[in-house]
């Protein structure tokens, strides 16, 4: 099957879900010269991409039938299966030709089963989640981890550099989800680092912001030192990434590894923490909401500088 290489103003682009991170992913689609048709749970949430330009559908099926090259960002497989297989999703109104590109992080299983059912209609399927959160989003920094076959992920490329600086294609469908729950399961080791490092410098006696510093230029360098610790010091733990998606991320993981015999003990004490933070009622704050659970856990508040 031959898949046409993406061109603004000529590939008709469809967008599903305008969340924390799928909004500003589709404005940058939208600038970039795509005709746009999109659809989201809330139509609201999306009033900031459809005075760009974007032209609001009632459905998924109804974006289907007006694009060339189809992108969904949602939130669980649950509603990735539904946006696709639902009554009014995807399949049944994608004409043969059409290129589906799910960025949710999901069941690679599941990516591997649109695939079979697009490949059968005459449809290409990719899946391409994403790492980099908010910031990566707003900033079109994102890494973008792909499967599927190479000739439409070649087709699609030119809209992947709009979004992300590290597009990377792991292999056939399912293997992009694989490498992402890889990707998880190092920012969960790495968030109870950075946390419980502003635990014991805080009950060290230490200036926070000092010692962030200072292990920054080390080996302990990373990305969420840089963009999370700072707003763990100023309270502020609104979402760049849902705790509650992190959860689920942590479970598709999990489960990926019993049914391949693997033991991860380490998630799967972060997953545990992660729950906790979600008992708490903070399952709509970011990651970095880890501090909530631990800080419970040691009868201590981290203070940004010495008392």
């Amino acid at each position: 099957m031959t898949v046409q290489l993406a061109i603004p103003t000529v590939t008709r682009i469809g967008w599903i879900g305008t969340g924390v991170m799928g909004s500003s992913m589709c404005s940058h689609v939208l600038q970039a010269g795509y005709r746009v048709t999109l659809h989201s749970r809330t139509k609201d949430k999306a009033k900031p991409l459809l005075d760009l330009g974007a032209t609001w559908a009632e459905n998924p099926r109804a974006v289907a039938a007006e694009s060339d090259m189809l992108f969904t960002m949602v939130g669980f497989p649950q509603d990735v299966r539904t946006v696709y297989f639902g009554e009014t999703g995807i399949l049944a109104g994608a004409p043969p030709g059409t290129v589906l590109v799910d960025m949710t992080t999901t069941d690679p299983a599941l990516s591997r089963e649109i695939a079979e059912r697009a490949t059968a209609m005459g449809l290409s399927a990719i899946d391409a989640p994403v790492s980099g959160g908010d910031v990566g989003a707003r900033n079109a920094t994102l890494s973008i981890m792909v499967g599927g076959d190479r000739k439409a992920v070649q087709a699609v490329m030119p809209v992947f550099e709009l979004l992300g600086n590290k597009i990377v294609h792991q292999g056939g469908p399912g293997t992009g989800q694989q490498a992402k729950l890889c990707n998880q399961i190092v920012i969960a080791g790495t968030m109870v680092g950075v946390c419980e490092s502003l635990l014991y410098g805080s009950k060290a006696g230490l200036d926070l912001k000092r010692m962030l510093d200072s292990i920054r230029g080390g080996a302990a360098a990373c990305w969420t030192l840089d963009h999370l610790a700072p707003r763990i010091l100023q309270r502020n733990f609104e979402p760049g990434f849902f705790v509650e998606h992190f959860v689920k991320d942590m479970g598709l993981a999990l489960e990926e590894s019993k049914r391949m015999g693997l033991v991860l003990p380490g998630l799967t004490l972060v997953h545990q923490l992660y729950q906790t933070v979600q008992t708490l009622g903070h399952g709509r704050s970011g990651t970095h909401a880890l501090m909530l659970a631990l800080e419970e856990l040691a009868h201590i508040h981290v203070n940004a500088s010495p008392a």
